[in-house]
């Protein structure tokens, strides 16, 4: 893979590895975990979204849609079964309502973009972060990128759901820095509900991460009601010792995800899951403390 389908790149990011980062954004995940505060990274492809608040129904992309993909619906405005992603729609929306969730990049182009931040970076102790989505689904064009990177002398950090084959990472892992980890469920069935997917994979990955891999830090999405009950995190705890770990870095839930889902069209079915915006992680804090486990809360 020569490309890359990036869809943010997000600048000063202070909660994605050490010191000041830069994070590129991998479009496609192999889960749809029901909490996602980053649906538009879904589908490995490029999507139009719809920003119903700057659309003042002229309806110019109806015009030049070649494949009739355009609704008058006012909260909906493509039809995903029948868009292919030309663009023409976005090309032709004066007021940025339609804008394209995507953009493909070479290595050297990408390349360019991070190194522009390197004073940033050795001052802070910082440097790239890899997030997506899953980049890991691109791990063919990683495996070209990341040598470039290490060449430069820039940190680099791979946030991940875990789910990937372990042959792409035997080959990406001597350029990755640090490995940000996430164990959303340790039920396999409750994982699979939650996410579309087992966690066989995950934890297969996870073990052997921690047996070869020497800066693997384990992280976990704080969903009230969800995972945050003390079967589950006992579960994590004996998992964390067992691979002679003590810290866990938790993140709590919040609701930047659901205002995002409705502009890229239908997908998965949204959960009802009545959870409070950013929760209060002191119990969860006092579980995993009986267990051993020291957490590191984000804000």
């Amino acid at each position: 893979m020569m490309k890359a389908l990036i869809f943010d790149i997000q600048r000063f990011c202070l909660h994605d590895g050490p010191g000041i980062r830069t994070v590129l954004f991998f479009k496609g995940c192999a889960l749809r975990c029901g909490w996602c505060h980053n649906p538009e990274s879904h589908q490995a492809r490029q999507e139009v979204a719809f920003f119903s608040h700057c659309c003042v129904q002229c309806y110019a992309c109806r015009e030049i849609c070649p494949t009739a993909a355009i609704l008058t619906d006012p909260d909906r405005r493509i039809d995903t079964s029948l868009c292919d992603g030309c663009g023409n729609c976005v090309d032709s929306c004066l007021t940025g309502a339609l804008r394209m969730i995507g953009k493909t990049w070479n290595k050297e182009d990408l390349l360019a973009e991070a190194v522009s931040d390197r004073d940033f970076f050795i001052s802070s102790g910082g440097g790239i972060t890899l997030s997506g989505g899953e980049p890991m689904l691109q791990a063919s064009f990683l495996e070209g990128f990341l040598p470039r990177l290490r060449g430069e002398g820039i940190h680099v950090t791979l946030e991940t759901c875990g789910h990937f084959p372990w042959t792409d990472m035997e080959r990406i892992a001597p350029f990755l820095d640090l490995i940000y980890f996430d164990l959303k469920h340790m039920d396999p069935d409750r994982h699979a509900y939650y996410t579309t997917r087992g966690n066989g994979l995950i934890l297969e990955n996870f073990r052997k991460l921690a047996a070869t891999f020497p800066h693997l830090q384990p992280r976990m999405p704080v969903i009230p009601g969800i995972n945050d009950d003390e079967k589950n995190i006992f579960a994590v705890a004996v998992l964390l010792h067992e691979c002679a770990m003590d810290t866990i870095h938790c993140l709590p839930y919040h609701r930047l995800g659901e205002e995002k889902r409705g502009r890229i069209g239908p997908g998965r079915a949204r959960l009802d899951l009545n959870i409070p915006d950013r929760p209060d992680l002191k119990l969860l804090i006092e579980r995993f403390a009986r267990e051993g486990i020291h957490v590191v809360a984000y804000d």
